[in-house]
């Protein structure tokens, strides 16, 4: 194998974007004190470019412009090229993709940004060819003009420059508002209108999961008894796994669909999706019973758990999009292949069933799809092995590159996932799952002072943690103690929600900052409210402290929460639809909430089967505390459990809300009708 012919700063990297950049004939800085020192220095502008692994117009423009000598030389010589992570450091990504759709009315990756050596950015695009072409200015024709406006109108750069800037740190505008009944209609309403009721999903193509708004219609459906609610989320999730955005032979979703069939996705397979969808396919599996959802899951879980797993414990990033240089080429068949893996009557079987013809539905091969024949569950079972060995042959091909480094925040999606996913199937591999990913996060991304850092990889954590790691760790760490019953679970909760207050919680206006006091101070410090193809961290905070409210009993917790509801609520009256996760927050614990206390010896048949009723129902309003002798310290985090349970030994329930607990239950019937009671 040849030396490459360049090598830059990105060598010295960890992060698997910054690696794939550091052959470029580009003098990639990374992000840097350096970088900006040189280009003050050099009185030189600096080109930002942020992207990540598997972002295949990210490869794109690397192929075309990036490794090309004659784009290099322009940049090396007239600007500071530094390259981001946006997954190492979306605090970075957060503030300029801000300036983006402020400048140019869209966003996406990858974003280019043109700033001054002080951080102040005057020019944003998203994807820029080499040449211009399809109404876009090339970067051999647009590097040149911006360099000439640098050198001689300088001034009217740095106004434009400083306006953009202010903008940017415009002082906050609190909008007062409360969440009325009236709001959540509302949200419904413009769920129902949006709604493709051929396809399932909502509004136009490309169509993205967004699990947290089917979330949000699970527990409309919840409180109101609205089954058109209910039919939308059945709807999408069954359209999505028959459409081509979930992979039959090796399972697990894709990003999004190009399409409204969900038939052609964007191939990329990111972890985040595949933690939200699996909690969506398991509450839908909760409300209905149908087994279906509950498959859907489990392959899920299937495909994370054997493809994007670290022996360490830790869950990988994503997978690209593009093999080979291709995209989608991994993913796709034609039916002389299929034919040369499987006997002729079955290979016939399967072509026919699962859509892989002659003339191909993506560029002249076949995705696997069901979109024009659903089968049942006994047909899918009879077609296991035809699957099983294409898979096989499958694995022989060359694969997508994986993004093997480990991010906090997507961890603690997944381990609230397979938290959620052992509480409801009682499947001891996720429980080990879990379990371990929470290992790994104290063992490896915990620095020696407790600070939870944001990423891994190859034996080195980085970067301090996000607003959004700390939500989303606490949310799995709820999860597992709510599945567990685990003391440790619930202390760690704690002791993080406390971390999270300390470096991320606005005293003058409330909400959770993105990034930390104790960070880098970059041009603004903003706050996410409105959720994205991910719950925002606000949101998912709000849930947390009203869980850890309703758990401890400790107003701590209320307080804030109640400070954050009334931070947001403006927002969500304004704009249902971007605060999905914050309804949903909301409903939940919209008239008090519920919490079911138990109390038993272990192995007793009446404790079990409490415990999983409470575990096995759909009940999102309910939080589920479990006391024994053996986890005495509970105590200590809940001192009402001291002054409620005389008997510990004898199994018996409390149904409590709006601070009063109900006369003690001693028979799952009793239990069974107090939930239903409480929940009308």
């Amino acid at each position: 194998m040849s030396e490459p012919r360049f090598t830059n700063q990105l060598i010295n990297e960890k992060s698997p974007y910054l690696l794939q950049h550091a052959h470029n004939p580009v003098d990639w800085y990374p992000w840097s004190e350096e970088a900006f020192s040189a280009a003050k220095k050099e009185g030189k502008p600096i080109f930002l470019s942020i992207g990540y692994s598997t972002c295949h117009w990210c490869h794109v423009m690397e192929r075309e412009s990036f490794e090309d000598t004659e784009v290099a030389t322009l940049l090396n010589r007239d600007f500071i090229a530094i390259k981001v992570d946006r997954e190492e450091r979306p605090d970075i990504d957060h503030i300029y993709m801000m300036v983006c759709q402020a400048m140019t009315g869209h966003g996406g990756w990858p974003l280019t940004i043109i700033m001054t050596p002080d951080k102040q950015p005057f020019f944003a695009a998203t994807y820029i060819p080499k040449h211009s072409r399809y109404g876009l200015s090339g970067l051999v024709e647009l590097l040149p003009r911006i360099i000439h406006l640098w050198k001689n109108e300088r001034a009217a750069v740095l106004d434009s420059s400083q306006k953009v800037t202010n903008w940017l740190n415009q002082p906050e505008k609190n909008i007062a508002d409360v969440i009325s009944r009236e709001v959540f209609e509302q949200a419904f309403d413009q769920y129902e209108q949006s709604f493709d009721n051929e396809f399932g999903g909502f509004g136009n193509p490309p169509k993205f999961p967004t699990p947290h708004n089917l979330y949000f219609l699970l527990r409309y459906h919840y409180h109101t008894g609205n089954t058109k609610a209910l039919h939308m989320v059945e709807k999408t999730l069954q359209q999505m796994y028959q459409g081509g955005i979930y992979d039959h032979i090796g399972f697990g979703f894709s990003r999004y669909s190009t399409d409204r069939e969900w038939l052609v996705p964007h191939f990329e397979k990111m972890l985040y999706d595949n933690a939200l969808l699996a909690i969506a396919y398991l509450e839908t599996y909760q409300v209905t019973g149908n087994p279906f959802y509950r498959r859907i899951a489990e392959e899920i879980f299937n495909y994370v758990l054997s493809n994007m797993t670290s022996l360490e414990g830790g869950f990988y990033s994503a997978e690209d999009a593009d093999s080979e240089g291709v995209e989608g080429k991994f993913y796709v068949w034609t039916p002389e292949e299929v034919k040369m893996i499987l006997p002729d009557d079955e290979a016939e079987k399967f072509c026919q069933v699962y859509d892989i013809t002659a003339a191909g539905n993506f560029e002249g091969k076949s995705i696997p799809n069901l979109i024009n024949r659903a089968i049942d569950e006994q047909e899918y079972a009879k077609l296991a092995g035809a699957r099983q060995q294409l898979f096989n042959q499958r694995q022989k091909r060359m694969a997508p590159y994986k993004d093997d480094k480990i991010l906090l925040a997507w961890n603690g999606l997944m381990i609230a996932a397979l938290a959620i996913g052992y509480r409801v199937l009682k499947k001891p591999e996720y429980s080990k799952a879990f379990r371990a990913a929470i290992k790994f996060v104290r063992d490896k991304m915990c620095r020696d002072d407790g600070r939870l850092m944001a990423r891994y990889r190859d034996n080195e954590a980085a970067y301090l943690a996000y607003s959004a790691d700390y939500s989303f760790l606490i949310w799995g760490l709820l999860e597992s103690y709510q599945a567990t019953y685990e003391t440790e679970f619930l202390n760690l909760a704690i002791k993080f929600s406390d971390e999270q207050i300390k470096y991320f919680w606005d005293n003058e206006n409330g909400g959770m900052y993105f990034y930390g006091s104790d960070a880098e101070s970059l041009l603004t410090r903003p706050k996410e409210f409105y959720d994205s193809a991910l719950p925002s961290d606000n949101s998912v905070a709000l849930a947390n402290l009203f869980q850890l409210a309703a758990i401890t009993g400790d107003d701590k917790w209320e307080d804030y929460a109640h400070k954050l509801k009334d931070t947001m609520s403006g927002r969500a009256a304004l704009s249902p639809l971007s605060h999905a996760y914050f309804l949903s927050s909301v409903l939940a614990r919209e008239g008090g909430g519920r919490e079911v206390i138990i109390t038993g010896a272990e192995n007793n048949p009446l404790t079990d089967e409490m415990l999983g009723f409470v575990q096995n129902s759909f009940l999102p309003d309910t939080v589920s505390i479990y006391y024994s002798d053996n986890n005495s310290k509970l105590k200590h985090l809940i001192p009402r459990l001291q002054e409620m349970i005389t008997q510990p030994d004898k199994t018996t329930a409390y149904v409590c809300q709006n601070f009063t607990c109900e006369i003690p239950i001693t028979t799952l019937s009793d239990l069974k009708l107090a939930l239903e009671q409480s929940s009308e």
